[in-house]
């Protein structure tokens, strides 16, 4: 089903739980990751990504057919917390595949079978799938490509500024690259992952957070929807970056000179 007079625009946005940016990453006595015991919040890309959703409707003319936004996570119990505040910010019901609090995190591609298998299990009724470049946990960056792969939907990668145009049914993503900015235009039904500058997060208020408890989370496994997250990598070892030597502060050019010379650096002609 594509955008009509009755339903404008289905989005899908998945979301995950991820250590908090402001946390001091430290790797556990194990080697085998980071210690997981600390805060966690959503992912700041996934938080872009909900935003966006909600301007999107907000954009549209008064009387418009509402937009409907779902919000999707894959992870532990816990992570219903993230769903919450998708809720709070604007969604308007959600999807949890929940996963034990033991097992590992889910691959990209993992994820990305994942969230295609909930497309279809909606009878392809999604317009649209927004969600962050990369999460800042693993910075993969790969399950947004994949997924649009699996589907063979278009897709907008590091989208800086979104613009739809639901006559035409397609929409006009501006992207970051290296040389600048590019727009694309990409049809309906299509993929969206978000950057830093598309938007600035709001804050929940008060009154969505408690109307946001009250809001439907549908509760998946894996086996539902035939999709496995045994992980396809492993980690042999995780270790912390050497500690940073302080600098030594020299008096003229030849104190400099001698230093490097003593530290193995000799003259190229």
């Amino acid at each position: 089903m594509r955008p009509s007079t009755t339903r404008l625009l289905n989005i899908l946005v998945p979301v995950k739980r991820a250590v908090d940016y402001a946390v001091k990453i430290r790797v556990n006595p194990q080697q085998t990751g980071v210690d997981l015991n600390v805060k966690h919040s959503m992912n700041p890309f996934d938080e872009i990504a909900i935003e966006e959703a909600v301007r999107i409707r907000e954009r549209l003319p008064k009387g418009s057919e509402p937009v409907t936004i779902t919000a999707l996570t894959i992870g532990p119990p816990k992570s219903v917390e993230t769903l919450r505040t998708a809720l709070a910010m604007g969604a308007d019901a959600a999807f949890h595949v929940e996963l034990p609090e033991t097992a590992p995190a889910p691959e990209p591609l993992g994820v990305a079978k994942a969230v295609q298998a909930i497309i279809e299990k909606q009878q392809n009724s999604v317009d649209m799938v927004i969600l962050g470049k990369q999460s800042i946990d693993d910075d993969l960056g790969q399950t947004g490509q994949m997924l649009a792969g699996l589907l063979d939907w278009g897709q907008a990668t590091y989208a800086s500024k979104v613009d739809l145009d639901l006559d035409q049914k397609n929409a006009v993503i501006t992207r970051e690259i290296d040389g600048g900015l590019e727009q694309v235009c990409v049809k309906f039904p299509l993929i969206v992952t978000t950057d830093l500058r598309l938007n600035e997060p709001r804050y929940a208020s008060l009154p969505n957070i408690m109307k946001a408890k009250k809001k439907p989370v549908t509760k998946l496994t894996p086996a539902d929807l035939g999709v496995s997250f045994k992980p396809q990598m492993e980690v042999i070892k995780v270790t912390e970056p050497p500690k940073r030597v302080g600098g030594t502060k020299v008096e003229s050019v030849d104190e400099l000179v001698e230093k490097l010379k003593a530290a193995g650096f000799t003259a190229v002609s």
